[in-house]
């Protein structure tokens, strides 16, 4: 069950036992050894759930009897009623559920392989989802609000999420950080930012990292903390602002590309195996692929665009080209296949 579940309930049910064991002494030394540690328990019992059974101590004929049984009454009643009432209030808001329903996706979660790990749900973090889940890619976001977990448990679609300070090391693990290919640092603060990158890093130092960054004066730091890539996504809309005023036919295509659903097309990439290493374009037949537009193929630092048939490809390359999330599936579980 969740932890600020059960602390809402810890201290009343340390006091309803705390009740239930000084009605059951304070009955056996008032009552005497005649009657068992059972029957003073018993006693307790229906004396504090007013119940309305017979008393099994006949507490008006014992001195401060009435007392003690008036004082065990109120305290026993007014914790039952704490109880009931916190365990009526968690039902009708659906707390429990919504509980169950977290410990079940951090169950699933502990199942992903090579995925992908959003910090932050916030606008960045959103469209980062949508994309990866546009082009079929495992994934997990983690945010530390409360509100924003049970929402998102209530549109997720299938999409996971883990509640918790992407910051601590224990949430990261929850978010399976060991398995997963990268990690998105999108927090609104290059503080946080910049612990996340370093976090993450240390817990998986062959994890590739992309890391939000506001002032443009932090990215050096974001980079020494293990940033594989640092994005301002000011400077991006700078650059996207410039872009349709001088080029808007580009910006057209590019935005046509991404929405639309129907052929979900990408600029992707696929790394070569070692099978193909030395062999030409041309064995990978791309042409049983019809949406695969090959645009360019890049070796270490070296880039060659609109390769022919006949380039020949090293261990080191990486295939990019325009297709389908699908075609790329296909493709890569190809190229592994041959591995």
């Amino acid at each position: 069950m969740d932890t600020k579940i059960l602390k809402r309930f810890v201290w009343p049910v340390a006091a309803l036992i705390a009740v239930l064991l000084i009605g059951t002494i304070g009955y056996r030394l008032i009552a005497g050894p005649q009657y068992s540690l059972f029957d003073t328990f018993y006693m307790t019992v229906i004396t504090i759930s007013t119940i309305g059974f017979g008393e099994v101590i006949e507490v008006a004929l014992i001195p401060g009897g009435r007392i003690f049984t008036i004082f065990i009454a109120i305290a026993g009643i007014g914790v039952l009623f704490y109880i009931i009432t916190n365990l009526t209030a968690l039902l009708v808001e659906g707390e429990i559920t919504k509980s169950f329903r977290r410990r079940k996706m951090e169950r699933k979660v502990k199942d992903y392989k090579d995925h992908y790990i959003i910090c932050g749900s916030g606008d960045l973090g959103s469209h980062i989802s949508d994309e990866l889940t546009a082009t079929k890619r495992l994934h997990v976001m983690v945010d530390i609000s409360k509100d924003t977990a049970d929402k998102f448990l209530d549109t997720a679609k299938g999409r996971a999420f883990i509640e918790g300070d992407a910051t601590d090391n224990d949430t990261l693990l929850k978010a399976g950080i060991g398995q997963a290919r990268g990690l998105f640092a999108a927090l609104g603060d290059d503080n946080q930012n910049l612990v996340v990158t370093l976090t993450a890093k240390q817990l998986n130092p062959e994890l590739r990292v992309v890391s939000r960054c506001n002032e443009l004066n932090n990215s050096d730091k974001m980079k020494k903390a293990g940033a594989d890539a640092v994005i301002s996504p000011w400077l991006i809309g700078g650059l996207r602002m410039a872009s349709e005023m001088v080029r808007p036919t580009v910006v057209s295509f590019l935005d046509i590309m991404l929405r639309d659903r129907e052929q979900n097309l990408r600029v992707e990439e696929v790394h070569i195996s070692p099978a193909f290493s030395g062999q030409s374009i041309s064995s990978l037949k791309l042409k049983r692929y019809p949406k695969i537009l090959l645009l360019a193929v890049r070796t270490g630092e070296e880039w060659t665009y609109n390769p022919p048939e006949d380039h020949v490809m090293k261990p080191e390359s990486t295939l990019v080209f325009i297709g389908s999330p699908k075609d790329r599936q296909e493709l890569a579980k190809e190229l592994n296949r041959a591995v």
